[in-house]
């Protein structure tokens, strides 16, 4: 009986990747505020055209998870804006241009 870890590895791939964009979204939006999804979606879409053009599957499938994450914080900035205007995170003292409704 012969085990396939393919679905095992993306898995692992897909919690790497919001791993990695969820204190991604909270530090973009601390240094850079609501203007940072900008280049979420940049990396997004990047991800998303080397996911059809990448040969490996595998791989494609892995940059697809990848892009369709950047594509999820994109939506999680503004939402971690509220977050900040709520006072439920820190807000960046050097940075008070977006928070003028607070």
């Amino acid at each position: 009986m012969d085990m396939n870890f393919v679905g095992l590895l993306l898995g692992a791939g897909a919690f790497l990747c919001i791993g990695i964009f969820h204190p991604l979204v909270i530090k973009a939006e601390y240094y850079f505020g609501v203007r940072s999804w900008w280049a979420f979606l940049i990396v997004g879409v990047l991800a998303l055209c080397g996911s059809l053009f990448v040969e490996n599957t595998y791989l494609s499938i892995f940059l697809g998870i990848f892009a369709f994450s950047a594509f999820w914080g994109i939506g999680e900035v503004f939402k971690q804006h509220e977050r900040v205007r709520k006072g439920w995170f820190p807000m960046n003292p050097k940075r008070k241009d977006d928070y003028a409704c607070k």
